[in-house]
C-alpha cells in the first residue's frame, strides 16, 4: 500500500481510504494492476466488484460487476433462516444475486438442500460459481424453481429489492450507478416484488415452513398486512448494530 493510492481513494471521497488501499493492494498482483483497479474504485464502482469479492458472514462470495453487493444488514436473515433450519432442510435463496445468503447459511449447515434462482443471468452465472453450479436456476421468482420443490420448501430466503422507485435517485452512486435497478427497484412502495413473493409462498412452502425477507422499519406494517392478506402470520425482526429489519412469515395452519 502507497500514500499514492491513499491520497487517490481518498481525494475521491473514500471514506476508509487506508483500508480500502489495503484490500486493493492486496488484490493486485502487480502495480499496473493495482493502478486499474484504484481507477476503477475512484470512478465510483463499488469495492468489491473491482476486487472481485465481498466477505459475507464467514464466506468469501465472488462477485462480477453488475452483480448486487450483499449487505451487511442482510446478516440478518441469514441469522433467521439458520435458526429455523437444520441439515435435512430444502433452502430455497430467492433473488439470489451472487448467492451469499444461500452460501452463508450453507457454510453454517452444510447438508441443507439449497437452491438459489435469480432473474438476471449475470447474477445467476455468478451464483453458480460460488455455489458450485449446484441448483442454480435462472427466471422470474418461483417460475425458475423446480417443481418437485412446491410445498417443500423449509425455509424460503426472499432477498427482494425494497427500495421505493422515486428513491431510487437518492441511494449512493455505488449502488445507483454500477447495481442493475431490477436488484435496487421495489416498485411504487417498495414491496411490489415482496406481494408477488408472498402470493404463492403457501404453494411453495413446507408444513412449518417460513419466509424471510428483508425490509424497512416504514415498511414493517404494511408488509405483515401483505402476508396476513396471503394466508400467512408475521412477525417483524430487527437489529439495531446491523440496522437491519426483516418479516418472518409462516403459512397460518389450516383448521
Amino acid at each position: 500500500m502507497t500514500s499514492e493510492t491513499v491520497h487517490r481513494l481518498r481525494a475521491a471521497g473514500c471514506v476508509f481510504a487506508e483500508d480500502e488501499a489495503a484490500v486493493l493492494t492486496e488484490a493486485a498482483d502487480d502495480a499496473a494492476t493495482l493502478d486499474a483497479m484504484v481507477e476503477r474504485r475512484v470512478a465510483g464502482e463499488p469495492l468489491e466488484q473491482v476486487v472481485g469479492y465481498a466477505d459475507f458472514h464467514g464466506v468469501r462470495v465472488r462477485l462480477r460487476p453488475g452483480v448486487f453487493v450483499p449487505r451487511l444488514r442482510s446478516e440478518l436473515l441469514v441469522r433467521i433462516a439458520t435458526q429455523n433450519a437444520t441439515n435435512d432442510s430444502i433452502v430455497v435463496d430467492l433473488c439470489c444475486g451472487s448467492g451469499a445468503l444461500g452460501m452463508a447459511v450453507r457454510h453454517i449447515l452444510p447438508d441443507i438442500t439449497l437452491h438459489a434462482a435469480d432473474l438476471d443471468p449475470i447474477a445467476v452465472a455468478c451464483a453458480a460459481e460460488n455455489l458450485d453450479g449446484e441448483n442454480v436456476h435462472q427466471g422470474d421468482l418461483y417460475d425458475a424453481l423446480p417443481t418437485h420443490l412446491r410445498g417443500h420448501v423449509d425455509v424460503l430466503i426472499a432477498n427482494v429489492p425494497y427500495v421505493a422507485t422515486r428513491h431510487i435517485a437518492f441511494l449512493p452512486a455505488e449502488a445507483r450507478d454500477h447495481e442493475p435497478h431490477t436488484a435496487l427497484d421495489g416498485g411504487d412502495d417498495g414491496l411490489a416484488i415482496f406481494r408477488a413473493v408472498a402470493e404463492r409462498a403457501r404453494e411453495w412452502l413446507a408444513p412449518g415452513g417460513v419466509l424471510l425477507s428483508e425490509i424497512t422499519e416504514a415498511q414493517s406494517a404494511a408488509a405483515i398486512a401483505i402476508a396476513d392478506g396471503n394466508g400467512l402470520t408475521a412477525t417483524v425482526a430487527s437489529d439495531d448494530d446491523l440496522d437491519a429489519y426483516a418479516i418472518i412469515a409462516r403459512p397460518v395452519p389450516a383448521r
